[in-house]
């Protein structure tokens, strides 16, 4: 009996559930409540406005992977896209590759041709996997330094695996940003026989992917941009825990941040990394001078972050998606009756 794939995401998200409630549970829930709490509603809402400035990076990482496009005049439209996709992958029972589907199609609803926005994310996913591969070298550098004080023993215990993962990325990203023409090329060829439209799509893309890839100080202002984004994102940690009256080093949170961003990513499968990253930082916020339980209470304050932006942004995607089915049916009705929908 073979078991829908919505199945096995919906049972890897009640997973990550109870992994979630087990970490907050051990370190006792009310000294974790109490640490998020600590950032008022003033504060999360400031919290929350520096989380969307931050997205703008995102979005001028992918606009720049459209060549010709105007990165000024199509900016807070790829940067609404990309605050879509992430609130799909957040909020939604679809990982990281569905929210991917749900953010190119806002584009492409908004008249964006399917193969150039397709080509563009996949150049945008290789840069973003490129900047991370280096904020993540430079995280397993700081734990090494840090590593030299209280906690060296946990700091070198972990510093192998780490580094094993590292390596890892560093193999994936050459391999997505060798392949990614070649894999499309293939699929196109494969398939062209018996479903000739989907064929000449998936060379579309592929042939969208080269174009953009000569286009090089676009590719080199998409690596720099998602950087941005990474570095700007982990700062956004240590400004939370600020607001939580909980004082720590920025550079010391920057580490803690790029090691919680790798294991995300291990979890990607996982919708929201749910209970990967409360786990993540259960085991590592000791590493950098901050309890676990304030750890887990900024852990706390970023999924509510990602609850209000996330959702803002989904409704959003739902009220242009309503609109432009009301226009269509409008048009419609406007085509059957002479005169449009007044006469009716």
């Amino acid at each position: 009996m073979k078991i829908p794939v919505h199945v096995w995401m919906l049972a890897a998200m009640a997973a990550g559930v109870a992994m979630a409630c087990w970490v907050i549970g051990r370190d006792g829930l009310d000294a974790v409540i109490h640490a998020a709490a600590g950032i008022g509603i003033p504060g999360f809402v400031g919290f929350c406005l520096y989380s969307a400035a931050t997205a703008l990076f995102l979005g001028g990482a992918w606009v720049l992977c459209v060549p010709g496009l105007s990165p000024w005049r199509h900016l807070l439209l790829f940067t609404g896209a990309r605050l879509v996709r992430e609130g799909a992958a957040d909020l939604l029972p679809f990982s990281q590759l569905g929210g991917l589907v749900v953010g190119a199609r806002v584009l492409i609803a908004r008249g964006h041709r399917a193969a150039q926005v397709n080509a563009a994310m996949a150049v945008d996913i290789t840069t973003e996997m490129a900047a991370q591969v280096v904020f993540t070298l430079f995280g397993i550098a700081g734990l090494a330094a840090l590593g030299h004080g209280g906690s060296a023993g946990i700091g070198k215990g972990l510093l192998g695996p780490l580094l094993l993962g590292a390596g890892a990325m560093v193999a994936l990203s050459m391999v997505f940003l060798v392949a990614q023409r070649w894999i499309l090329m293939f699929a196109a060829r494969l398939v062209e026989s018996h479903l000739p439209a989907v064929g000449a799509r998936l060379g579309d893309v592929a042939d969208g992917i080269s174009q953009v890839y000569r286009q090089r100080k676009r590719v080199l202002g998409s690596f720099l941009c998602n950087l941005g984004g990474w570095l700007t994102s982990a700062a956004g940690a240590w400004l939370a825990l600020e607001l939580m009256g909980i004082h720590l080093a920025l550079g010391r949170v920057l580490v803690l941040e790029s090691l919680i961003f790798t294991v995300r990513s291990v979890g990607f499968l996982i919708p929201g990394a749910l209970g990967v990253q409360e786990a993540a930082y259960a085991m590592l916020a000791p590493l950098v001078g901050l309890s676990s339980p304030a750890a887990l209470g900024l852990s706390l304050v970023k999924r509510a972050r990602d609850l209000v932006q996330g959702g803002a942004a989904l409704l959003g995607w739902q009220w242009s998606e309503f609109r432009k089915a009301r226009a269509l049916t409008r048009t419609g009705q406007d085509k059957h009756y002479p005169g449009g929908a007044a006469n009716g």
